[in-house]
């Protein structure tokens, strides 16, 4: 399917979003900064809507279902489940995980960890082998290929995967929207009566500003970097897995999971648009679910077997810690 890529470094895709009711939108705050406002060369006012991080743990975010588990329709792709034992019976998985496979949970079972640098051949004072370090990833965390992982608790902290992922929302043309409200306190206004074991001040009634932007033009952007995944030499079936999957996920963003805040909930203004390379268009949500599934059967062999690595992580709860007093 994606024979026409093979001559193409990058796959670049754009969609125009517009507001699902209205023009008014709220985007991505950071912390002492707020709303992340520009102004081009030319003048023209721009917002970042959504950040490149945000975006991304929204992709990955597609494939998860139920109690945290990947999508029955994507079975068999590899990744692993970790059961805690000791001061909590919680589960967790690469799947969710902030950092996948570098998850302490998981990159500190000695017997995994040892497995892992082996396929990977990475150890002390040697040179990294990328191809092998990328082939042990895909068999353990596929989507550690796609969305890269930087083992910063692995050893001397030299593996480092780029995202071969990425994407951004940016407004262009904006105008800020200021308006305001207030929070209610139907018993007492002042904030004096107050429950007996919760003395923090959450209490009476408060006023708030609140800024909401309008937009000439709203634009998703993603980035695929054919480059990267090529240069791991993993072979064409997993090539294609890799990036029908990204184009699965990106699809099933836009499809569904475009209600970013509550007061940012966007849609398709028109069809994915592919600016690099020509020719080539975005294949249809349910065409890129069969590829991936014909791909996971294809390379099968490449995953760990069963593909769900399942592990288990002694914890203890810190004691000490400030915050917690």
């Amino acid at each position: 399917m994606f024979t026409n890529l093979k001559d193409a470094k990058r796959l670049l895709i754009e969609a125009q979003l517009t507001p699902v009711q209205g023009d008014r939108f709220q985007p991505t705050g950071f912390a002492d900064l707020g709303a992340a406002t520009y102004q081009l060369s030319d003048g023209t006012s721009m917002l970042l809507v959504e950040s490149a991080q945000s975006v991304a743990n929204r992709l990955e975010a597609t494939i998860i279902g139920a109690d945290n588990a990947l999508i029955p329709e994507l079975e068999g792709l590899s990744y692993i489940k970790v059961k805690m034992e000791g001061a909590s019976d919680a589960q967790t998985n690469s799947l969710i995980e902030a950092h996948r496979v570098n998850s302490p949970f998981i990159i500190s079972d000695k017997n995994f960890q040892a497995v892992f640098c082996e396929e990977a051949a990475y150890a002390k004072g040697k040179p990294v082998d990328w191809r092998r370090i990328a082939r042990a990833m895909f068999k353990y965390d596929v989507n550690s290929v796609l969305h890269g992982a930087f083992m910063a608790n692995l050893e001397d902290g030299r593996i480092k995967l780029a995202r071969a992922i990425s994407g951004f929302v940016e407004a262009k043309g904006i105008r800020e929207v200021v308006s305001g409200g207030v929070k209610n306190n139907p018993i007492d206004p002042t904030g004096k009566l107050r429950a007996k074991e919760y003395d923090k001040d959450v209490y009476g009634n408060v006023p708030y500003q609140r800024v909401e932007y309008t937009a000439e033009k709203i634009t998703a952007y993603f980035n695929l970097d054919l480059g990267l995944l090529r240069s791991y030499d993993l072979g064409n079936d997993a090539f294609d897995l890799i990036v029908g999957l990204g184009l699965f996920k990106i699809r099933r963003f836009l499809d569904g999971g475009l209600r970013l805040r509550t007061a940012c909930d966007f849609k398709l203004a028109s069809e994915l648009t592919v600016t690099v390379p020509e020719g080539f268009a975005v294949p249809s949500t349910g065409t890129l679910l069969e590829l991936v599934k014909q791909k996971i059967n294809a390379v099968g062999d490449m995953f760990a077997s069963p593909p769900v690595t399942k592990l288990t992580s002694e914890v203890v709860v810190k004691s000490g810690d400030k915050s917690e007093e």
